[in-house]
């Protein structure tokens, strides 16, 4: 008896958050990706102290829901995991090409690319991947894909692509040799052109540096 994995295509549907107006005086627009065992719902509360009127966040949503804690009571969500990563990566790809397209940003606003602990992992991927004419891109506590390689950041316009490096100095995942494997890591990949800030606490979205970002 032998087992035969096999693939098929089908038709899926999610959900994903928006947080503000897109209007003409829109002058960023956020392209967020939260990290494992969020909610984009809760996850969009650490943009709140961005100026409304001139901010648009978008939000999309891990696919992989699952209870936190064993509780079977509150709900969180992965991007991906070490099992088929490659079919996983493109399909959320497609997601988010998806989630961009229903939205029908204009090209005359700033494209601010987030990605947060996870979510850092899905947003290296897609700029990869597109491409995107980018404002600014800020990669907070977390990994860059090893599969990345300077080439796929070969486009970047650092005169017009500010590339921001956030952690804590007590964050649990970010042990010193992974620290200083991913410092290497960006180095070559974003050519020293990245800015590091570093704050104090662990492994936390802190909105005022978010904030500080912009001014």
């Amino acid at each position: 008896m032998s087992n035969i994995e096999k693939t098929v295509t089908y038709i899926t549907e999610n959900t994903y958050l928006t947080q503000n107006q897109l209007t003409s005086k829109t002058k960023n627009v956020w392209l967020v990706f939260h990290g494992i065992g969020y909610l984009s719902r809760y996850f969009v509360k650490y943009f709140k102290g961005l100026d409304a009127e001139e901010n648009y966040i978008i939000v999309p949503q891990a696919p992989s829901k699952y209870y936190l804690k064993n509780e079977y009571k509150y709900v969180g969500a992965s991007w991906l995991t070490k099992e088929n990563t490659a079919t996983e990566v493109k399909n959320v790809l497609n997601y988010i090409d998806a989630v961009l397209e229903s939205e029908e940003t204009p090209e005359n606003v700033n494209l601010m690319l987030f990605g947060f602990s996870q979510g850092v992992s899905v947003a290296t991927r897609w700029l990869a991947s597109k491409k995107a004419k980018c404002k600014l891109v800020v990669l907070y506590a977390g990994g860059i894909p090893n599969e990345l390689t300077a080439e796929d950041f070969k486009f970047l316009d650092f005169d017009a692509t500010a590339i921001k490096i956030i952690y804590g100095d007590q964050d649990e995942f970010l042990t010193p040799d992974r620290l200083k494997g991913e410092k290497n890591k960006i180095d070559m990949l974003f050519q020293g052109n990245a800015e590091t800030i570093t704050f104090k606490g662990g492994h936390e979205v802190k909105p005022e540096i978010i904030e500080r970002l912009i001014k």
